[in-house]
């Protein structure tokens, strides 16, 4: 079996989600996350477009994980996303967590903004 090493450049893999946060490259993001060429940061949700937006030029496809289930998001960000030239896929988090570290592992103009999935109620 042949191993090949996966380099990453200046972007972070998801390493590790769990109820309200995710770890990226081994630092705890609590709540959403945006990861993007220009770095990984919190997340406000939908209404915090504007980062989104000024990625346009720099992803060809944004990953938006919505939570533990797949949901429709706001046709005011489908519209704006679109309107930038934005390639938008929408997805449940666990999924878009792993397939932003496939694409990102492909070498992949990619960005993601994750919503956290919920806590526990125990």
């Amino acid at each position: 079996m042949r191993l090949n090493e996966v380099h990453y450049d200046d972007s972070k893999p998801v390493d590790g989600y769990g109820p309200g946060f995710f770890r990226v490259g081994g630092v705890v993001i609590e709540g959403g996350v945006l990861l993007l060429p220009s770095g990984v940061s919190p997340w406000d949700g939908y209404e915090a477009s504007a980062p989104l937006l000024a990625a346009a030029p720099e992803i060809d496809v944004l990953l938006l994980g919505t939570g533990a289930e797949i949901a429709h998001i706001p046709a005011k960000l489908r519209d704006a996303l679109e309107g930038a030239g934005v390639g938008l896929e929408v997805m449940a988090s666990p999924s878009a967590c792993r397939t932003y570290n496939v694409l990102l592992a492909e070498g992949r103009r990619i960005g993601a903004a994750i919503l956290p999935v919920p806590g526990g109620s125990g």
